[in-house]
């Protein structure tokens, strides 16, 4: 994959996360994860990775898993948990990483876990969050919204 296709891929997935710089690495029903730059997009007035952030990109990465361990069938987040237990700061480099606890008939809960990551080396890495999002899943999409699913099918076997 060349510089610019993650990028792109974000954007046909997800805007806000495409906005804030996150870009997305690997989509599959069993794990998504991607990784984000913490510039001034993200940050509150302290220079540090804002929480709403932190909680966007859970909520973000456990929907788009859940909806592709659904069968693509229409989900719901019902509740998000976050702990933010370090900061991240203006200029640090943040890997995220979505994957399922439990992926029932109806309900899913997805665990996602945010690392400060040293860019030149992904296994050096420290936890600054975990969350866990519980999603109602399996309903019905709309007719009009059939076609939500189409990017999602696009790039999950590139990814």
């Amino acid at each position: 994959m060349d510089q610019s296709q993650p990028s792109i891929v974000t954007k046909d997935l997800d805007i806000p996360l495409h906005t804030i710089g996150f870009e997305i690495d690997h989509l599959s029903p069993n794990k998504v994860s991607g990784h984000l730059p913490i510039t001034s997009k993200c940050c509150q007035p302290f220079k540090v990775l804002h929480g709403g952030v932190s909680a966007l990109i859970a909520e973000s990465l456990a929907s788009m898993g859940a909806h592709m361990a659904s069968g693509l069938q229409r989900v719901a987040g019902v509740h998000l948990s976050i702990n933010h237990l370090k900061s991240a700061k203006l200029g640090d480099f943040v890997v995220a990483e979505a994957t399922p606890v439990n992926v029932g008939k109806t309900i899913q809960v997805w665990e996602v876990r945010l690392y400060k990551s040293d860019p030149s080396d992904y296994e050096k890495k420290t936890l600054i969050s975990s969350s866990r999002v519980t999603l109602l899943c399996n309903m019905p999409v709309p007719e009009s919204l059939k076609s939500a699913a189409d990017n999602l099918k696009k790039y999950s076997s590139k990814l």
